[in-house]
């Protein structure tokens, strides 16, 4: 009997945190592809999660579930910027290429901003809504919340101004970065730490939190996945925040 109740807390358990794939419109019509894990009520807070540079949503299979567990809804996009990870293919790039659509990480700007603003239309209960980026979508995270006001968070993980060979300002996340007012939270590996921090310095928001490792670290969310030695230390700043934003 007690191992029969194990084997059912371990099923129960599963079923809170898998995730369920679903799709909505870019604004120039292209099909994005989402993994929504909701384990929570629909007043929870709600991030949205962008993944890095030739990746997919499945950086965030086991990120997302932890998430959960702290009280957050989430929502892990398909960029058409990306490939794979995890065994998570891009189903958004697919569909980019074969339409012949853009592909670089300033062509995936506008999935970012119809994700948010799919979750504004379809999770109007959300008592926040966070949002989260890796790498080059670290960037276009802060980008956004400097220009939008219906943003109640940003998590940017190893941002930088990435865009300059895409025809972009070399201060062009910067420009944006003056007008955040809402809480921040940036991190990355070590090393990074000259990508970002003129981008921090030019936040004027009072409530921000920046974090590096006390050794080497990981660029992107990746630094958050248990095969790494300091994750551990990275999910304490993140906790951190994030019990703040609740």
């Amino acid at each position: 009997m007690k191992n029969l109740f194990l084997i059912l807390l371990v099923i129960l358990s599963f079923q809170l945190s898998a995730q369920e794939k679903f799709t909505f419109k870019s604004s120039d019509g292209l099909e994005i592809t989402a993994d929504k894990y909701f384990s929570n009520s629909e007043t929870a807070p709600l991030i949205i999660l962008f993944h890095q540079a030739g990746w997919s949503r499945g950086e965030y299979k086991e990120i997302a579930p932890k998430l959960n567990k702290m009280g957050f809804n989430c929502l892990a996009i398909d960029q058409r910027s990306g490939e794979e990870v995890n065994d998570v293919e891009n189903e958004t790039y697919k569909q980019a290429v074969e339409k012949k659509l853009g592909t670089t990480y300033v062509d995936a700007e506008i999935d970012m901003v119809a994700a948010i603003d799919f979750a504004k239309k379809n999770y109007k209960k959300s008592s926040k809504l966070i949002i989260w980026g890796s790498s080059y979508s670290a960037g276009l995270v802060l980008k956004i919340a400097g220009e939008r006001d219906d943003i109640d968070a940003v998590l940017a993980f190893s941002p930088g101004e990435y865009y300059k060979k895409m025809g972009k300002p070399a201060d062009w996340i910067e420009q944006s970065a003056k007008s955040i007012e809402i809480p921040v939270f940036i991190t990355s590996a070590g090393s990074e730490k000259k990508k970002w921090w003129k981008i921090s310095e030019a936040i004027p928001s009072e409530d921000k939190a920046l974090f590096l490792p006390t050794k080497m670290g990981k660029h992107g969310s990746r630094a958050l996945w248990e095969k790494f030695g300091d994750h551990k230390e990275y999910w304490k700043a993140v906790t951190s925040f994030l019990d703040v934003i609740k």
